[in-house]
């Protein structure tokens, strides 16, 4: 596979490439990235034939967007495909300090929830502003969960049900505005939640479907049988199967450590990448229409693609699944 080959969800029509660039870390994510970094990603990404662009109010405080936008002026509107965020709106904020909520040296614009119809509209123009685009082609409702929202949960999707969030939403794909909407979260209960109140089309997961687990399967699973896409993101789950020490945005458990080294060490056994398992690993299921993988330069995107095309022998996923380590139901590539 390689990641430039293209995949259209059925029911709209989108078209992604089956690996996208996920544009956190032009945000600064973590540590500061340089323009010039961040330049050096998007221009390496497009030169691989990568044309799915995933970026977010939230990501640098709206600095994501404002960059992301100035890389995609001189490309022509219908060679890419980009997606983008509601949930938040952006305030300006003198406070906003040097290290915030993971992202630093973030823009002054404190991040503000708000699901309602009216906070998705304000949310929606501005990031048109800021990307210089006025049609993105998917629109995701970003963090709604008890993930982040704990016991406010209820109240934040009061406002995206009752508060007309949902009907904003519909309203932009009804008039052409936008393609396709979604949710764009780190849970899988949220999105069962939302199939049952909203026409969704497509989803982006982060770290939920991965080669390190699979408890979404049954949900993914009925997904694909309403035809709803799904766009996998955080498939190295924060860092652990790309040889760090985080998983779900802290440290990893124990538990988890183990289950690593369990992959690893089949990994060693039949001379396969940890890391090219866990990029294509997802996309053998229906549901699934990409990989989006962030990168703070081009070497790191380089890398993805390597591992990203490396071909690995059936072998290696049949013992996956012969000692426990993919669920039992799982698809896997051929």
């Amino acid at each position: 596979m390689k990641v430039g080959d293209t995949r259209i969800h059925a029911r709209t029509g989108v078209r992604v490439t089956a690996l996208g660039l996920g544009c956190a870390q032009m945000g600064s994510l973590y540590r500061v990235t340089s323009y010039a970094e961040a330049a050096g990603a998007f221009d390496a990404a497009w030169q691989a034939g990568i044309r799915s662009f995933d970026t977010a109010p939230y990501y640098g405080f709206t600095r994501s967007e404002r960059r992301l936008g100035t890389m995609l002026t001189d490309k022509p509107r219908e060679a890419y495909t980009l997606s983008t965020k509601v949930g938040r709106v952006m305030v300006p904020d003198s406070t906003v300090g040097p290290m915030e909520e993971g992202y630093a040296e973030p823009l002054p614009f404190r991040p503000t929830f708000d699901y309602s119809h009216d906070g998705v509209m304000r949310s929606f123009e501005a990031s048109q502003q800021r990307l210089g685009i006025l049609a993105p082609d998917i629109l995701y409702v970003h963090d709604i969960g008890r993930f982040t929202h704990g016991e406010r949960h209820a109240h934040y999707w009061s406002q995206l049900t009752d508060g007309g969030g949902f009907r904003a939403l519909t309203r932009l794909r009804e008039e052409g505005a936008i393609r396709a909407f979604g949710l764009g979260v780190n849970e899988i209960e949220v999105i069962g939640q939302a199939m049952e109140v909203a026409d969704l089309d497509i989803c982006m997961l982060a770290g939920r479907y991965t080669l390190l687990e699979q408890a979404s399967l049954s949900l993914i699973d009925a997904c694909a049988a309403r035809g709803i896409g799904i766009m996998v993101a955080g498939a190295f789950n924060s860092g652990i199967l790309a040889g760090g020490t985080m998983f779900n945005y802290g440290a990893a458990p124990p538990k988890i450590v183990a289950r690593v080294e369990a992959l690893r060490a089949v990994c060693r056994e039949q001379g396969v990448r940890l890391e090219a398992a866990a990029l294509q690993f997802p996309l053998a299921h229906p549901a699934a229409l990409a990989v989006v993988s962030g990168a703070h330069d081009g070497g790191q995107i380089s890398a993805n693609i390597g591992w990203f095309e490396t071909p690995i022998p059936t072998g290696f996923w049949t013992c996956l699944k012969e000692r426990g380590l993919i669920a039992a139901g799982a698809p896997v590539p051929a």
